[in-house]
């Protein structure tokens, strides 16, 4: 098909098509998709087949979330598309997908110098930087918020092109006409979207494109005739998923491929000093074997021999720093309460209305691993000066990046198949396993498979800051001398934590090694990694202190992030006031919020679910309450634990949450992030933090990271609260609100206050 004077929309020609924005700021940039036989591409976002099938184009990373039915679903609904007719392609980096929101929050990780100006040139850097590094990653929950509106858009276009080949055959206008179910009808005549695909990528779509009625939650509460139920279409990558026909990176087969096992150091610095090569005389499909400065790998015609052949070699490694546990938190403690700090925030009357402290408690939270099911794995092929990667990679663009410097070959040279993640819970915003693959391939020649062992997982995985939390706060009526109110009059939070998230970013957009990040970051103060820990509440003064912690143990991010000690510090210390004061733990929460009314009745309902008691005589109820963003679009959630100490141990018994999170698109999916976020919290604060030796983990079996099984799971009952907000990804607010409840419940049931994450570490 050739570009007419109609064809200047995205896909008209194969090859060489530009995708234009005609919705937006001119910006012309190729077409990062590619029609098949029988394919029409109808912009950078979809495709329509002659037998009718819709292809939409997913640039975010499928881990689990459910994002692939999330955005098709999106699509579908606007172009008035059957979901049976919907497909799913993968679509790689592109500047015609840029995660502009995402950008805009991490700013001050790629330009912290050009950091917040003002909102207006934050966004237009962000937008600027996002399209020309064609930064597409899958993070901090802004899936929906940042594609959700391009998705709706570019449908829009094309059911006005299927409308306007449908009108000119007909004899009418395209606003006439109906597109529904995959249909295009005008009284009594119709067309299929795929009897009309050849006609409507020529056509010009209409500048802006005609979007359909803001869509809404839909009936919640099912008692509203009158109001139609969600609609929750099955997920589309749940039959692949079960029948186990999905692909992942661990299931490509190339021609003439090995398998590749690798051996790491401790991760902070160390370098291989020696190993025997003739140890792996004797193991049967040894190929080759690759030594790195850092790590040793041998490839083999299959993963076993390989991971015999690297034990058999005993490879050596050194550091000049090892980090043992206590170190970490000696020196924790030590900052905490003398280290120089940062204001990260200050609201109300500031940091001077705080004249003294009548109450102060002290919360620790420590490492604690992502742990995905599925260890990091990659496919390379290096052939003629050209890099192939298989990976499933949360920040794909920057993946490619690092592999291709890696080898020595421009980023142009590298082509990244994106595919999806059996989990990650942030752990696949890393990139070494495609550095170490490319490396590989190189090296051998020849298609190499990668998988790492969960020893490696454990070792080169990088967990979460630790946290220590103090929070003091001043009291109505304290200065007197008798008994308070409860009412807070200041509050304040100093907070010992790696700059974390900085960290992080020097890895991610300068590609440094993890301990030249830590170098370059040492002594800075970081936002991002105290996020949350200015309260919902409407309090009359707060202020936030940043103390940077330099523990030699790299750091990153996990699901929850900051947000689980936040909550963790905040509620549990509004809980022991709330005692303190004689004041009903409910109650006193509701005094608090002000004017947030959606908080509020997330509150009210997660009590009536779960039956609230006030949490007195020894019930086991704890309750928890939390926002993530901002007062005037944030998700909200609110969550009642019941617990009791049993024979074996600390038994959480139930969970009930009422969650706001907006308009919500998929009834069915936002039920299951919020439920495994619950599940993910209930691991964080019953399991086991890792515990390091010398550089070290002590162990490196996914067993003893304590993660809850199956019959550790309470019963789970979360409800949605209808709101015509805007819509608000739900993945983290479980993970951050359970630990408080639990904590709290513990307490209602036992009168043991822990205050440290995991709670059963120091012993029950």
């Amino acid at each position: 098909m050739q570009i007419t004077r109609r064809g200047v929309i995205g896909g008209a020609a194969i090859g060489g098509a530009l995708v234009v924005a005609w919705w937006a700021l001119p910006r012309n940039y190729p077409n990062p998709l590619t029609a098949a036989r029988g394919e029409h591409v109808l912009g950078a976002w979809l495709k329509v087949a002659e037998d009718g099938v819709v292809t939409v184009a997913v640039p975010q990373l499928e881990m689990g979330q459910g994002i692939t039915t999330l955005l098709p679903q999106i699509v579908a609904e606007e172009l008035g598309a059957d979901w049976r007719q919907i497909a799913v392609e993968p679509a790689a980096a592109a500047a015609a997908y840029p995660n502009t929101k995402l950008a805009e929050r991490w700013i001050g990780l790629w330009d912290p110098l050009a950091a917040g100006l003002s909102e207006t040139s934050d966004a237009v850097l962000a937008e600027r930087f996002a399209t020309s590094k064609a930064f597409t990653a899958t993070a901090d929950g802004t899936s929906l918020v940042a594609y959700e509106m391009p998705a709706r858009e570019a449908a829009a276009a094309a059911r006005a092109v299927l409308a306007m080949e449908a009108a000119e055959r007909w004899g009418t206008t395209w606003e006439e006409c109906e597109v529904a179910n995959g249909i295009v009808s005008w009284g009594d005549n119709r067309a299929t979207f795929g009897e009309l695909a050849v006609g409507a990528a020529e056509q010009s779509p209409p500048d802006p494109p005609p979007l359909r009625p803001e869509p809404s939650s839909g009936n919640l509460a099912g008692n509203d005739p009158d109001v139609p139920d969600i609609n929750s279409p099955p997920r589309i990558d749940l039959p692949s998923k079960v029948d186990g026909s999905h692909r992942f990176a661990g299931d490509v087969r190339l021609p003439g491929m090995v398998y590749a096992a690798i051996r790491h150091g401790p991760n902070n610095g160390s370098e291989l000093t020696d190993f025997d090569p003739d140890g792996a005389r004797g193991i049967s499909g040894v190929v080759g074997v690759v030594r790195n400065k850092r790590w040793l790998a041998v490839a083999a015609t299959t993963w076993w021999a390989a991971d015999r052949a690297l034990q058999a070699m005993v490879p050596q490694f050194k550091t000049d720093f090892p980090v043992n546990s206590d170190d970490i938190t000696a020196r924790l403690d030590t900052l905490l309460s003398s280290g120089d700090s940062f204001k990260i925030a200050e609201t109300g009357f500031g940091e001077e209305a705080m004249t003294r402290v009548d109450m102060a408690r002290r919360y620790e939270v420590n490492a604690f691993h992502a742990a995905p099911v599925e260890t990091a794995s990659a496919v390379a092929r290096y052939t003629d000066g050209r890099l192939e990667l298989w990976i499933a990679s949360q920040a794909p663009e920057q993946a490619r990046s690092a592999a291709a410097k890696a080898v020595g070959l421009s980023i142009e040279d590298v082509a990244l198949y994106p595919m999806s993640a059996g989990g990650s819970f942030d752990a696949r915003l890393e990139h070494d396993h495609a550095i170490e693959v490319a490396q590989i391939a190189k090296e051998l020649e020849r298609p190499v498979q990668l998988t790492w062992s969960r020893r490696e997982e454990v070792i080169r995985s990088r967990p979460s800051a630790p946290v220590y939390t103090l929070i003091g706060a001043q009291l109505a009526g304290g200065d007197e001398g008798g008994q308070t109110s409860g009412a807070i009059d200041a509050l304040k939070l100093r907070v010992a934590t790696p700059p974390s998230t900085h960290e992080f970013g020097k890895r991610l957009f300068d590609n440094l090694t993890p301990w030249a990040a830590i170098r370059e970051t040492t002594g800075q103060k970081d936002a991002l990694a105290l996020e949350g820990a200015v309260p919902a509440y409407e309090l009359p003064s707060v202020t936030v202190r940043h103390i940077p912690v330099e523990t030699g143990y790299p750091t990153g991010r996990v699901r929850g992030n900051a947000h689980i000690a936040s909550a963790f510090g905040i509620e549990s210390f509004v809980d022991e006031i709330a005692e303190a004061s004689g004041r009903e733990p409910l109650s006193y929460r509701m005094s608090m919020l002000g004017s947030d009314v959606r908080l509020a009745a997330c509150l009210q309902r997660a009590a009536s679910l779960a039956e609230w008691g006030g949490g007195q005589d020894q019930s086991g109820q704890g309750l928890a309450c939390y926002r993530i963003g901002d007062p005037e679009t944030g998700g909200r959630i609110a969550c009642v634990a019941t617990a009791r100490r049993g024979e074996g141990g600390l038994r959480v018994a139930r969970l009930a949450a009422a969650v706001d999170i907006g308009r919500i698109v998929n009834l069915d999916i936002a039920r299951q992030q919020i439920e495994g976020g619950l599940l993910f919290g209930l691991g964080i604060a019953l399991g086991h933090s890792p515990v390091m030796r010398g550089g070290l983990p002590e162990s490196f079996e996914y067993a003893d990271f304590g993660l809850p099984k199956l019959a550790d799971c309470p019963e789970v009952i979360v409800d949605f609260l209808p709101s015509a907000a805007r819509t608000v990804d739900p993945g983290e607010l479980g993970a951050a609100v359970v630990s408080p409840a639990i904590a709290n419940a513990l307490f209602s049931a036992t009168g043991l206050r822990l205050r440290r994450l995991p709670l059963l570490s120091g012993g029950l």
